[in-house]
């Protein structure tokens, strides 16, 4: 009787391993075709513009973050005139007219989505685009935007403070590059609002009238599903905020993968069959690691593993490949970034366990994720040195000039490491 059990256990347990494997496998797989085949020459360089200063509206969303705000309406380039501050509550910011949402005011969309409708509706826009800022979204190469109905703005986050979610958001960044790719689907897989810039016709015609946690992903999908609709990624490397806490990110990375699942209903049949297959391999990722490690260190434990073993092996090296994108991605702005390599594997299950998070226990509700002013950005960043992102004009990039010894000091700091 126990013979049987644990030949079921050990049947049971490979067939597991062979179905993360299977699926980690099909999804790095599909991730290569999309970075080195679709996305090839689809980025727009920051110099290609169809549409100047004179044809946008720059509209910063918050709930009453009036510190963090004006650091980000001080980054927008002074020729661009029109900019626009969403607050839930009355605050008060120099360089932008701000417009506090009614606490009257009800729709169908709620939290975030709420404050983005009652804009639509209320805020007067001759201009031929919206530019959506998140609240500590900086500016940087900003020259104008291509043609497009949704623009993306590429984004590269800063150390705030952690050095685990600043490194995880570098292997992000590099997977996230496969969005260079999503002008040839005809829905995108997903967008972000922290430098989005939306047709002004497009967004009357499609609302943001929706409930949802993740408003442009789900805005996105719905003025997919209504036209032919031209995305484009624009190369322009906006700064904006690593999470300053390991917690921070996971609940984070729980809210896009709820989001994203729970919104799938918008796409056609197969674009939900895929969109599923890569959300159950992105939340069980981390397990490739963890199961790769056990099979090296008890070679016994599972029977007939030389084809896994030499596949978990190849799959364990495109997670380093992933990290490199995302080094290319940072490179003419930071080199600091090298530090992610040696780090992979712990990146990858830190930041993929939020998915896995939102997986076993999905959130319906949005979550504003911690940010920090400038002025302790750069006293803790050790590659800005004071003024260098609040003296920011929003014209420029925002090269990062690693000072060692205040990086030695904050790695000693965070490590609990005496000074000798």
């Amino acid at each position: 009787m126990f013979g049987v059990q644990s030949e079921l256990a050990v049947f049971v347990l490979l067939m597991l391993v062979w179905t993360v494997f299977v699926l980690y496998s099909a999804s790095v797989f599909t991730w290569f075709v999309e970075v080195l085949v679709l996305a090839w020459r689809q980025t727009i360089p920051a110099g290609d513009v169809a549409y100047g200063y004179d044809d946008i509206q720059v509209r910063i969303i918050t709930i009453d973050a009036a510190n963090i705000v004006q650091s980000t309406v001080n980054a927008v380039p002074d020729d661009l005139a029109d900019v626009r501050v969403v607050a839930e509550k009355p605050i008060s910011v120099d360089g932008a007219t701000v417009h506090a949402v009614p606490e009257e005011f009800t729709c169908t969309a709620s939290h975030k989505g709420r404050a983005l409708e009652w804009a639509r509706r209320e805020i007067p826009c001759d201009k031929e685009f919206v530019l959506y800022l998140d609240e500590d979204t900086l500016m940087a190469n900003f020259e104008g935007l291509p043609e497009g109905d949704i623009i993306q703005i590429t984004e590269l986050p800063v150390y705030t403070g952690s050095w685990v979610t600043y490194l995880s958001e570098v292997f992000r960044i590099g997977y996230q590059r496969e969005q260079r790719a999503f002008g040839r689907f005809s829905f995108p897989l997903y967008a972000w609002g922290g430098g989005i810039a939306i047709r002004t016709s497009l967004e009357n015609r499609i609302t943001w009238d929706s409930k949802t946690i993740t408003e442009d992903t789900d805005f996105a999908w719905r003025a997919a599903a209504a036209a032919d609709l031209d995305f484009s990624v624009l190369n322009c490397k906006f700064r904006n905020q690593a999470p300053p806490s390991v917690m921070t990110m996971l609940k984070q990375r729980r809210r896009w993968f709820s989001g994203t699942r729970q919104d799938s209903d918008l796409l056609p049949l197969h674009y939900q069959l895929f969109l599923q297959f890569r959300l159950v391999a992105w939340g069980f990722s981390p397990l490739i690691p963890l199961i790769t490690l056990v099979t090296f260190v008890i070679p016994g434990a599972l029977p007939d593993l030389v084809l896994y073993r030499v596949g978990s092996l190849l799959e364990f090296a495109t997670l380093f490949v992933v990290t490199g994108a995302g080094v290319a991605s940072y490179w003419s702005e930071s080199k600091l970034t090298l530090l992610a390599v040696p780090w992979t594997p712990i990146l990858v299950v830190l930041n993929t366990a939020g998915a896995l998070w939102g997986f076993v226990s999905p959130v319906e509700h949005f979550a504003v994720t911690t940010k920090v002013p400038l002025e302790t950005v750069e006293k803790r960043n050790p590659a800005f040195e004071p003024g260098s992102l609040t003296k920011h004009d929003g014209r420029n990039d925002l090269p990062e000039h690693l000072d060692v010894n205040r990086l030695t000091s904050e790695l000693r700091e965070s490590l609990h490491i005496p000074d000798d």
